[in-house]
């Protein structure tokens, strides 16, 4: 991403919220309570590559299976989760349930999944009734306003049947298993397992499993959530985002603020420029204060303006220094108390500590810089890559060959998940990485085929190789395109006279 250019469209409003419904199944072992999570797909667009619970949309017709002892929309979310949690698990929670042979329980599960039959009709074929009771209400919660698709999400806490087995099946989750949530939340605190922070929350409060009411009453007290949405964001321990409302690039609306760490604190690139939005990072700054934590320095991923309108504020507030690279720091109006350089390490106490690596990854901007975390191998990434949207590389502060070698290096380290500036956490970082490599090789490829031996203006070399680019982004695809030719020219592959770009 990039600051927004003149001419772009104003900002997406906010998405309207859809109503959803979440199953946690858990069941009593003689070594404990377990929980059956799922991990989603990477491909698919919400939460994919992230561990949660069975669940999804309320679909319209859930609004005409009967409940017994729930009505209207009360009804239809708990048909919603009863089917969710029948579709990606196979645990069939219904009176009657037990009477169907497992061999059938499999077929009706096929036949939902290949719309073969409605969930309404496969419990009426097999004589099941929906209870309430067997989905009590564990909790609400709403996705932030940041998220291009949000939902209003209500939870369930449900006891495995004895008689019931969970299996997972390929398709929209790559993989499902029953887990002590001990040992899930130290993946998530080993980085090896991203959690939302509902699915966070349920695994903090079945650890300390002891009965199914104190669980339920635990489970509806979400910390930090005014009208259900999240405050506190950890896709993995001590890597908090908090996304700013910007004057960002569409379709991006926010750029992310980072706070790093478990005891001392880095918040790095606080770039909003609007007061309420600066307020808001800083109560929950201040909060994590009140914990016990403490901000040791404001860090500027580059200079632009989205990641940085708010570096004053913050940094007069918090009365901490700002570290940054060199070729940042001579282009921000506020001093730099230390500029960091490729390779050195910003320690930081806790439980667990963090070390994390500066990397120097110009390219997007001349002062870019990466941090990678030496425990995890997560990268704070800038605007390297982009959880939304794409990144414009725009000279002659942006240079695409050198881009182009930065993305190949984060991808050899290895990293792992990756935290970029706009939009949600990567899992799949060098899988992220090799798509970025393959995508600008492509589109340098349709740049070549567009300059014929006559040679070709940068306008029209626009309109041949960005044939399928919407005509309002056409003043930052100009940009890119104008990227990719500087670098033709760098490595003797093209020559530029008089405007004209020729083949050498």
């Amino acid at each position: 991403m990039s600051e927004a250019f003149p001419g772009m469209p104003p900002p997406p409003p906010v998405a309207a919220t859809r109503p959803a419904s979440v199953a946690v199944p858990y069941r009593r072992t003689p070594e404990g309570v377990e929980v059956f999570w799922v991990k989603r797909e990477k491909a698919l667009a919400f939460a994919g590559g992230f561990y949660a619970f069975p669940g999804g949309k309320v679909d319209k017709t859930d609004a005409l299976v009967p409940v017994r002892g729930a009505s209207g929309q009360e009804a239809a979310l708990r048909v919603a989760a009863a089917r969710e949690l029948f579709e990606e698990t196979g645990l069939l929670v219904a009176e009657g349930a037990m009477r169907v042979p497992a061999d059938e329980v499999r077929e009706m599960r096929r036949a939902l999944l290949e719309k073969r039959s409605t969930w309404s009709e496969l419990l009426q074929r097999h004589g099941l009734m929906l209870r309430a009771e067997d989905f009590p209400d564990a909790g609400r919660w709403v996705t932030p306003e940041f998220a291009p698709v949000r939902f209003d999400t209500f939870f369930y806490l449900v006891e495995a049947p004895a008689h019931a087995r969970a299996e997972w099946w390929p398709g929209e989750l790559s993989e499902a298993a029953w887990v002590k949530p001990a040992e899930a939340l130290a993946r998530w605190e080993q980085g090896t397992a991203l959690l939302h922070p509902p699915a966070l929350h349920v695994l903090r409060v079945m650890a300390s499993f002891d009965t199914p009411a104190r669980a339920l009453a635990s489970l509806r007290e979400q910390p930090h959530c005014p009208d259900f949405i999240a405050q506190r964001i950890e896709f993995q321990q001590g890597v908090r985002v908090f996304p700013l409302r910007t004057a960002t690039l569409p379709p991006a609306t926010h750029t992310n603020a980072y706070v790093l760490g478990n005891g001392e604190l880095l918040l790095v690139d606080p770039g909003a420029d609007d007061e309420a939005e600066v307020a808001r990072l800083l109560t929950l700054v201040e909060g994590l204060v009140a914990d016990g934590c403490g901000v040791k320095a404001v860090v500027l991923t580059h200079h632009h303006e989205d990641h940085v309108g708010g570096v004053r504020a913050v940094q007069e507030r918090l009365k901490v220094p700002l570290w940054c690279h060199a070729r940042t720091a001579d282009r921000v109006d506020v001093p730099a108390d230390r500029l960091l350089e490729d390779g050195e390490v910003l320690e930081l106490a806790g439980t667990p500590p963090q070390r994390w690596r500066v990397l120097y990854t110009p390219g997007h901007a001349r002062g870019h810089v990466c941090l990678v975390d030496e425990r995890t191998r997560a990268a704070v990434v800038g605007d390297m890559v982009a959880g939304v949207g794409t990144i414009v590389i725009d000279p002659p502060e942006g240079d695409m060959g050198e881009y182009l070698r930065q993305l190949a290096r984060l991808r050899e380290l290895p990293v792992t998940t990756l935290h970029p500036a706009h939009g949600t956490a990567i899992p799949d970082g060098p899988g992220k990485l090799q798509e970025y490599l393959e995508h600008r090789a492509a589109r340098e490829a349709r740049i070549v085929a567009a300059v014929p031996a006559e040679g070709a203006t940068l306008p029209e070399v626009l309109e041949r190789a960005y044939a399928d680019t919407p005509p309002f982004l056409f003043p930052v695809a100009e940009r890119s395109a104008l990227a990719v030719l500087l670098k033709l020219v760098e490595e003797g592959r093209m020559r530029e006279d008089s405007g004209r770009y020729l083949p050498t």
